[in-house]
Protein backbone atom coordinates (compact mmCIF):
# COMPACT_ATOMS: atom_id res chain seq x y z
CA UNK A 1 0.00 0.00 0.00
CA UNK A 2 1.20 3.50 -0.86
CA UNK A 3 -0.43 6.58 0.64
CA UNK A 4 -0.04 10.06 -0.80
CA UNK A 5 -1.19 13.00 1.33
CA UNK A 6 -1.83 16.44 -0.09
CA UNK A 7 -1.93 19.55 2.09
CA UNK A 8 -0.37 22.99 1.78
CA UNK A 9 1.68 22.69 5.00
CA UNK A 10 3.82 19.97 6.54
CA UNK A 11 6.67 19.68 9.06
CA UNK A 12 8.58 21.65 10.19
CA UNK A 13 5.56 23.96 9.94
CA UNK A 14 3.69 23.99 13.27
CA UNK A 15 0.15 24.93 12.24
CA UNK A 16 -2.52 22.59 13.61
CA UNK A 17 -3.33 20.84 10.33
CA UNK A 18 0.37 20.38 9.62
CA UNK A 19 0.98 18.81 13.02
CA UNK A 20 -1.91 16.35 12.62
CA UNK A 21 -0.70 15.33 9.18
CA UNK A 22 2.90 15.01 10.37
CA UNK A 23 1.86 12.76 13.25
CA UNK A 24 -0.20 10.47 11.02
CA UNK A 25 2.28 10.28 8.15
CA UNK A 26 5.19 9.48 10.48
CA UNK A 27 3.18 6.78 12.27
CA UNK A 28 2.25 5.10 9.00
CA UNK A 29 5.84 5.26 7.76
CA UNK A 30 6.92 3.58 11.01
CA UNK A 31 4.55 0.75 10.03
CA UNK A 32 6.68 0.31 6.89
CA UNK A 33 4.03 1.78 4.63
CA UNK A 34 5.22 3.89 1.70
CA UNK A 35 4.11 7.42 2.57
CA UNK A 36 4.47 10.54 0.42
CA UNK A 37 3.34 14.09 1.12
CA UNK A 38 2.69 16.70 -1.56
CA UNK A 39 2.92 20.10 0.07
CA UNK A 40 4.22 23.64 -0.47
CA UNK A 41 7.60 25.11 0.41
CA UNK A 42 5.90 27.63 2.73
CA UNK A 43 5.39 27.96 6.45
CA UNK A 44 1.99 28.99 7.75
CA UNK A 45 3.30 31.87 9.86
CA UNK A 46 6.01 33.02 7.44
CA UNK A 47 5.06 33.02 3.73
CA UNK A 48 8.54 34.27 2.82
CA UNK A 49 10.25 31.18 4.25
CA UNK A 50 11.35 28.65 1.65
CA UNK A 51 11.66 25.03 2.71
CA UNK A 52 13.60 22.38 0.72
CA UNK A 53 11.89 21.09 -2.39
CA UNK A 54 12.50 17.46 -1.47
CA UNK A 55 13.45 15.71 1.75
CA UNK A 56 12.76 12.62 3.81
CA UNK A 57 11.46 13.19 7.33
CA UNK A 58 10.95 10.23 9.69
CA UNK A 59 10.58 7.86 6.75
CA UNK A 60 8.12 10.11 4.89
CA UNK A 61 9.01 11.35 1.40
CA UNK A 62 8.11 15.04 1.33
CA UNK A 63 7.62 16.70 -2.07
CA UNK A 64 7.34 20.49 -1.82
CA UNK A 65 6.05 22.29 -4.89
CA UNK A 66 6.43 25.93 -5.91
CA UNK A 67 3.63 28.36 -5.08
CA UNK A 68 3.24 32.12 -5.02
CA UNK A 69 3.88 33.68 -1.62
CA UNK A 70 1.44 36.51 -1.07
CA UNK A 71 0.40 35.14 2.32
CA UNK A 72 -2.84 35.58 4.25
CA UNK A 73 -2.94 39.38 4.45
CA UNK A 74 -5.64 39.76 1.78
CA UNK A 75 -8.10 37.47 0.03
CA UNK A 76 -6.85 38.15 -3.50
CA UNK A 77 -3.27 37.22 -2.64
CA UNK A 78 -4.49 34.15 -0.81
CA UNK A 79 -6.55 33.08 -3.83
CA UNK A 80 -3.49 33.36 -6.07
CA UNK A 81 -1.49 31.26 -3.60
CA UNK A 82 -4.23 28.65 -3.68
CA UNK A 83 -4.41 28.57 -7.47
CA UNK A 84 -0.67 28.17 -7.88
CA UNK A 85 -0.72 25.28 -5.40
CA UNK A 86 -3.59 23.56 -7.23
CA UNK A 87 -1.59 23.61 -10.47
CA UNK A 88 1.84 22.56 -9.25
CA UNK A 89 0.50 20.05 -6.72
CA UNK A 90 -1.68 18.41 -9.37
CA UNK A 91 1.35 17.81 -11.57
CA UNK A 92 3.35 16.31 -8.70
CA UNK A 93 0.41 14.23 -7.46
CA UNK A 94 -0.17 12.78 -10.91
CA UNK A 95 3.51 11.87 -11.20
CA UNK A 96 3.51 10.07 -7.83
CA UNK A 97 0.20 8.22 -7.96
CA UNK A 98 -0.35 4.75 -9.39
CA UNK A 99 -3.33 2.40 -9.65
CA UNK A 100 -4.44 1.18 -6.22
CA UNK A 101 -2.69 3.95 -4.27
CA UNK A 102 -4.62 5.89 -1.63
CA UNK A 103 -4.72 9.68 -1.87
CA UNK A 104 -5.65 11.53 1.33
CA UNK A 105 -6.67 15.14 0.67
CA UNK A 106 -6.95 17.64 3.50
CA UNK A 107 -8.76 20.97 3.13
CA UNK A 108 -5.89 23.45 2.81
CA UNK A 109 -6.29 24.95 0.34
CA UNK A 110 -10.09 24.68 0.08
CA UNK A 111 -11.37 22.32 -2.61
CA UNK A 112 -8.03 20.57 -3.01
CA UNK A 113 -10.18 17.44 -2.85
CA UNK A 114 -11.47 18.36 -6.33
CA UNK A 115 -7.92 18.30 -7.68
CA UNK A 116 -7.10 15.11 -5.78
CA UNK A 117 -10.31 13.46 -6.94
CA UNK A 118 -9.47 14.19 -10.57
CA UNK A 119 -6.02 12.66 -10.22
CA UNK A 120 -7.45 9.67 -8.36
CA UNK A 121 -9.84 9.03 -11.24
CA UNK A 122 -7.10 9.46 -13.82
CA UNK A 123 -4.72 7.07 -12.03
CA UNK A 124 -7.37 4.65 -10.72
CA UNK A 125 -6.36 5.47 -7.16
CA UNK A 126 -8.62 5.71 -4.11
CA UNK A 127 -9.53 9.03 -2.55
CA UNK A 128 -10.01 9.84 1.14
CA UNK A 129 -11.07 13.37 2.10
CA UNK A 130 -9.88 14.58 5.51
CA UNK A 131 -12.23 17.47 6.27
CA UNK A 132 -10.85 20.07 8.67
CA UNK A 133 -13.70 22.38 7.69
CA UNK A 134 -16.54 22.49 5.19
CA UNK A 135 -15.98 24.94 2.34
CA UNK A 136 -17.55 27.05 0.83
CA UNK A 137 -20.10 27.26 3.66
CA UNK A 138 -17.46 28.57 6.07
CA UNK A 139 -16.50 31.33 3.66
CA UNK A 140 -20.15 32.15 2.94
CA UNK A 141 -20.92 32.51 6.64
CA UNK A 142 -17.92 34.81 6.97
CA UNK A 143 -19.26 37.08 4.26
CA UNK A 144 -16.97 36.13 1.36
CA UNK A 145 -18.97 37.12 -1.71
CA UNK A 146 -17.48 34.60 -4.12
CA UNK A 147 -18.80 31.83 -1.86
CA UNK A 148 -22.37 33.08 -2.27
CA UNK A 149 -24.82 33.19 -5.15
CA UNK A 150 -23.94 31.48 -8.43
CA UNK A 151 -20.26 31.26 -7.48
CA UNK A 152 -21.11 29.51 -4.25
CA UNK A 153 -23.40 27.05 -6.01
CA UNK A 154 -20.63 26.14 -8.44
CA UNK A 155 -18.13 25.64 -5.60
CA UNK A 156 -20.60 23.45 -3.69
CA UNK A 157 -21.27 21.37 -6.82
CA UNK A 158 -17.55 20.77 -7.28
CA UNK A 159 -17.09 19.99 -3.58
CA UNK A 160 -20.07 17.63 -3.45
CA UNK A 161 -18.71 15.72 -6.43
CA UNK A 162 -15.43 15.10 -4.62
CA UNK A 163 -17.27 13.93 -1.49
CA UNK A 164 -19.42 11.47 -3.43
CA UNK A 165 -16.43 10.26 -5.45
CA UNK A 166 -14.29 9.50 -2.38
CA UNK A 167 -14.05 6.11 -0.74
CA UNK A 168 -14.24 7.83 2.67
CA UNK A 169 -14.75 11.31 4.10
CA UNK A 170 -13.20 11.81 7.53
CA UNK A 171 -14.96 14.38 9.72
CA UNK A 172 -13.91 15.77 13.12
CA UNK A 173 -17.18 15.79 15.05
CA UNK A 174 -20.83 14.80 15.16
CA UNK A 175 -22.03 18.15 13.89
CA UNK A 176 -19.73 17.92 10.90
CA UNK A 177 -20.87 14.35 10.29
CA UNK A 178 -24.47 15.54 10.17
CA UNK A 179 -23.56 18.39 7.80
CA UNK A 180 -21.86 16.03 5.35
CA UNK A 181 -24.67 13.48 5.58
CA UNK A 182 -27.18 16.24 4.77
CA UNK A 183 -25.41 16.67 1.41
CA UNK A 184 -26.58 13.21 0.39
CA UNK A 185 -23.22 11.49 0.92
CA UNK A 186 -23.50 7.75 1.56
CA UNK A 187 -23.31 7.35 5.39
CA UNK A 188 -20.93 4.43 4.88
CA UNK A 189 -18.48 6.92 3.39
CA UNK A 190 -18.47 9.26 6.42
CA UNK A 191 -16.08 8.40 9.24
CA UNK A 192 -15.69 10.37 12.48
CA UNK A 193 -12.09 10.60 13.68
CA UNK A 194 -11.42 13.64 15.88
CA UNK A 195 -8.20 15.60 15.77
CA UNK A 196 -5.91 14.72 18.64
CA UNK A 197 -3.11 15.69 20.98
CA UNK A 198 -0.12 13.61 22.03
CA UNK A 199 -0.82 12.69 25.63
CA UNK A 200 2.75 11.50 26.16
CA UNK A 201 4.30 14.75 24.97
CA UNK A 202 1.69 17.02 26.55
CA UNK A 203 1.12 16.33 30.23
CA UNK A 204 -0.14 18.35 33.21
CA UNK A 205 2.56 20.57 34.70
CA UNK A 206 2.37 22.63 37.87
CA UNK A 207 3.10 26.33 38.04
CA UNK A 208 6.33 25.91 39.98
CA UNK A 209 7.84 23.43 37.51
CA UNK A 210 7.09 25.48 34.39
CA UNK A 211 10.06 27.64 33.35
CA UNK A 212 7.95 29.67 30.92
CA UNK A 213 5.98 31.30 33.72
CA UNK A 214 9.21 32.88 34.93
CA UNK A 215 10.55 33.57 31.44
CA UNK A 216 7.31 35.32 30.45
CA UNK A 217 7.10 37.09 33.84
CA UNK A 218 3.70 35.68 34.67
CA UNK A 219 4.60 35.09 38.31
CA UNK A 220 1.77 33.99 40.55
CA UNK A 221 -0.94 35.73 38.55
CA UNK A 222 -3.99 33.85 37.30
CA UNK A 223 -3.37 33.23 33.60
CA UNK A 224 -6.22 32.95 31.08
CA UNK A 225 -4.68 31.42 27.96
CA UNK A 226 -5.48 31.26 24.28
CA UNK A 227 -3.21 29.04 22.20
CA UNK A 228 -2.75 28.60 18.46
CA UNK A 229 -4.59 30.13 15.55
CA UNK A 230 -6.92 33.09 15.99
CA UNK A 231 -8.63 33.08 12.63
CA UNK A 232 -11.75 34.49 11.05
CA UNK A 233 -13.90 31.70 12.47
CA UNK A 234 -12.94 32.67 16.03
CA UNK A 235 -14.73 35.42 17.94
CA UNK A 236 -12.48 37.66 20.05
CA UNK A 237 -14.56 40.70 21.04
CA UNK A 238 -16.00 38.87 24.05
CA UNK A 239 -12.49 38.03 25.24
CA UNK A 240 -11.29 41.59 24.69
CA UNK A 241 -14.25 43.09 26.56
CA UNK A 242 -13.69 40.65 29.44
CA UNK A 243 -10.04 41.71 29.67
CA UNK A 244 -11.22 45.32 29.74
CA UNK A 245 -13.72 44.53 32.51
CA UNK A 246 -10.96 42.83 34.54
CA UNK A 247 -8.34 45.55 34.06
CA UNK A 248 -8.78 46.62 37.72
CA UNK A 249 -7.78 43.11 38.86
CA UNK A 250 -4.03 42.92 38.17
CA UNK A 251 -3.83 39.33 39.41
CA UNK A 252 -5.56 38.24 36.17
CA UNK A 253 -3.57 38.22 32.91
CA UNK A 254 -4.58 37.08 29.43
CA UNK A 255 -1.93 35.15 27.47
CA UNK A 256 -2.29 34.79 23.69
CA UNK A 257 0.35 32.45 22.22
CA UNK A 258 0.03 31.88 18.48
CA UNK A 259 -0.97 33.77 15.36
CA UNK A 260 -3.60 33.85 12.67
CA UNK A 261 -5.59 36.30 10.61
CA UNK A 262 -7.12 38.09 13.62
CA UNK A 263 -4.22 38.06 16.10
CA UNK A 264 -2.77 41.35 14.78
CA UNK A 265 -6.29 42.83 14.90
CA UNK A 266 -6.60 41.79 18.53
CA UNK A 267 -3.19 43.24 19.39
CA UNK A 268 -4.15 46.57 17.83
CA UNK A 269 -7.49 46.63 19.66
CA UNK A 270 -5.75 45.84 22.97
CA UNK A 271 -3.30 48.73 22.45
CA UNK A 272 -6.09 51.13 21.55
CA UNK A 273 -7.94 50.15 24.74
CA UNK A 274 -4.78 50.58 26.79
CA UNK A 275 -4.96 47.04 28.14
CA UNK A 276 -1.75 46.08 29.91
CA UNK A 277 -3.14 42.80 31.21
CA UNK A 278 -2.74 41.00 27.87
CA UNK A 279 0.52 39.26 26.91
CA UNK A 280 1.18 38.20 23.31
CA UNK A 281 3.65 35.49 22.32
CA UNK A 282 4.35 33.92 18.91
CA UNK A 283 3.73 30.30 17.97
CA UNK A 284 5.87 28.08 20.18
CA UNK A 285 8.00 25.23 18.80
CA UNK A 286 6.52 21.82 19.35
CA UNK A 287 9.06 20.87 22.00
CA UNK A 288 7.84 23.80 24.13
CA UNK A 289 4.13 23.38 23.48
CA UNK A 290 3.54 21.51 26.75
CA UNK A 291 5.12 24.33 28.73
CA UNK A 292 3.25 26.97 26.74
CA UNK A 293 -0.13 25.32 27.28
CA UNK A 294 0.60 24.65 30.96
CA UNK A 295 1.61 28.27 31.53
CA UNK A 296 -2.11 29.10 31.63
CA UNK A 297 -4.42 28.17 34.50
CA UNK A 298 -7.46 27.99 32.19
CA UNK A 299 -7.83 28.23 28.42
CA UNK A 300 -10.25 29.99 26.13
CA UNK A 301 -11.61 28.21 23.05
CA UNK A 302 -13.92 30.12 20.74
CA UNK A 303 -16.06 29.50 17.67
CA UNK A 304 -18.72 31.66 16.08
CA UNK A 305 -22.13 30.06 16.56
CA UNK A 306 -23.03 30.09 12.84
CA UNK A 307 -19.96 27.96 12.08
CA UNK A 308 -20.91 25.03 14.31
CA UNK A 309 -20.75 21.82 12.31
CA UNK A 310 -18.53 23.41 9.68
CA UNK A 311 -15.43 23.77 11.90
CA UNK A 312 -14.22 21.98 15.07
CA UNK A 313 -11.53 23.83 17.09
CA UNK A 314 -8.65 21.39 17.47
CA UNK A 315 -6.98 23.35 20.29
CA UNK A 316 -9.36 21.75 22.81
CA UNK A 317 -7.39 18.48 22.69
CA UNK A 318 -4.11 20.16 23.64
CA UNK A 319 -5.79 22.00 26.51
CA UNK A 320 -7.26 18.72 27.77
CA UNK A 321 -3.88 17.00 27.47
CA UNK A 322 -2.22 19.39 29.94
CA UNK A 323 -5.15 19.07 32.33
CA UNK A 324 -6.50 22.59 32.14
CA UNK A 325 -10.18 23.61 32.18
CA UNK A 326 -11.67 25.10 29.03
CA UNK A 327 -13.86 28.18 28.94
CA UNK A 328 -15.70 27.75 25.67
CA UNK A 329 -17.09 30.93 24.11
CA UNK A 330 -19.72 29.89 21.60
CA UNK A 331 -22.75 27.63 21.30
CA UNK A 332 -23.06 25.52 24.51
CA UNK A 333 -24.96 22.90 22.49
CA UNK A 334 -22.26 22.69 19.81
CA UNK A 335 -19.42 20.19 19.44
CA UNK A 336 -16.94 21.54 21.98
CA UNK A 337 -19.65 23.08 24.16
CA UNK A 338 -21.33 19.70 24.57
CA UNK A 339 -18.07 17.98 25.48
CA UNK A 340 -17.22 20.67 28.03
CA UNK A 341 -20.66 20.47 29.66
CA UNK A 342 -21.09 16.70 29.62
CA UNK A 343 -17.54 15.97 30.82
CA UNK A 344 -17.54 18.80 33.37
CA UNK A 345 -14.14 19.93 32.17
CA UNK A 346 -14.88 23.64 31.95
CA UNK A 347 -17.52 26.32 31.55
CA UNK A 348 -19.53 27.42 28.50
CA UNK A 349 -20.24 31.08 27.76
CA UNK A 350 -22.42 32.47 24.99
CA UNK A 351 -20.69 34.70 22.45
CA UNK A 352 -21.09 38.32 23.52
CA UNK A 353 -21.93 37.55 27.16
CA UNK A 354 -19.04 39.45 28.73
CA UNK A 355 -20.46 39.29 32.26
CA UNK A 356 -20.70 35.51 32.07
CA UNK A 357 -17.11 35.24 30.84
CA UNK A 358 -15.89 37.47 33.66
CA UNK A 359 -17.81 35.32 36.16
CA UNK A 360 -16.33 32.13 34.68
CA UNK A 361 -12.80 33.50 34.95
CA UNK A 362 -13.16 34.78 38.50
CA UNK A 363 -14.97 31.61 39.61
CA UNK A 364 -12.13 29.42 38.40
CA UNK A 365 -9.55 31.79 39.82
CA UNK A 366 -11.16 31.69 43.27
CA UNK A 367 -11.89 27.94 43.33
CA UNK A 368 -8.63 25.98 42.89
CA UNK A 369 -10.31 22.71 43.89
CA UNK A 370 -12.92 23.14 41.15
CA UNK A 371 -10.17 24.04 38.70
CA UNK A 372 -8.23 20.92 39.62
CA UNK A 373 -11.26 18.67 39.27
CA UNK A 374 -12.13 20.10 35.87
CA UNK A 375 -8.52 19.65 34.78
CA UNK A 376 -8.58 16.01 35.82
CA UNK A 377 -11.83 15.51 33.90
CA UNK A 378 -10.24 17.14 30.86
CA UNK A 379 -7.26 14.81 30.96
CA UNK A 380 -9.64 11.84 31.24
CA UNK A 381 -11.50 13.02 28.13
CA UNK A 382 -8.18 13.30 26.29
CA UNK A 383 -7.15 9.77 27.18
CA UNK A 384 -10.52 8.28 26.24
CA UNK A 385 -11.33 10.19 23.05
CA UNK A 386 -8.65 12.57 21.82
CA UNK A 387 -5.28 10.95 22.57
CA UNK A 388 -3.04 10.36 19.57
CA UNK A 389 -2.88 6.53 19.84
CA UNK A 390 -6.70 6.36 19.81
CA UNK A 391 -6.97 8.42 16.64
CA UNK A 392 -4.05 6.74 14.88
CA UNK A 393 -5.59 3.32 15.49
CA UNK A 394 -8.81 4.54 13.82
CA UNK A 395 -6.84 5.94 10.89
CA UNK A 396 -4.90 2.70 10.42
CA UNK A 397 -8.13 0.72 10.36
CA UNK A 398 -9.74 3.10 7.89
CA UNK A 399 -6.82 3.19 5.47
CA UNK A 400 -6.50 -0.60 5.50
CA UNK A 401 -10.21 -0.88 4.73
CA UNK A 402 -9.95 1.61 1.88
CA UNK A 403 -6.88 -0.06 0.38
CA UNK A 404 -8.33 -3.54 0.64
CA UNK A 405 -12.07 -3.08 0.20
CA UNK A 406 -12.74 0.32 -1.30
CA UNK A 407 -16.22 1.46 -0.31
CA UNK A 408 -17.07 -1.80 1.46
CA UNK A 409 -16.30 -0.40 4.92
CA UNK A 410 -19.46 -1.21 6.85
CA UNK A 411 -19.00 -0.61 10.59
CA UNK A 412 -16.23 1.98 10.38
CA UNK A 413 -18.46 4.97 10.96
CA UNK A 414 -20.57 3.26 13.59
CA UNK A 415 -17.52 2.44 15.70
CA UNK A 416 -15.87 5.84 15.46
CA UNK A 417 -19.09 7.66 16.31
CA UNK A 418 -19.87 5.76 19.52
CA UNK A 419 -19.94 7.82 22.73
CA UNK A 420 -16.62 7.66 24.51
CA UNK A 421 -14.73 6.63 21.41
Amino acid sequence: MKIVFINRFYAPDHSATSQMLTDLAAALAADRIAVHVVTSRLRYDDPQALLPAQERIDGVDVHRVWTSRFGRANLVGRAVDYLSFYLTAAVKLAALTRSGDVIVAKTDPPLVSVVAGGIAGLRRARLVNWLQDIFPEVASNLGVRVARGAGGRLLRWLRDGSLHRAEANVVLGRGMLERVASLGVDPRKIVLIPNWADGKRLRPMGRDENPLRDEWELGSRFVVGYSGNLGRVHEFQTMLDAADALRAQPDVVFLFAGGGARMAELQLAARECGLSGIVFKPYQPRERLGQSLSAADVHLVTLQRELEGFVVPSKFAGVAAVGRPTIFVGDPEGEIGSIVRESECGICVEEGDVDALVRAITTLRDAPALRERMGENARRVLEERFDMPVALAQWRKLLRAVAENGTRMSGMNEQSALPGK
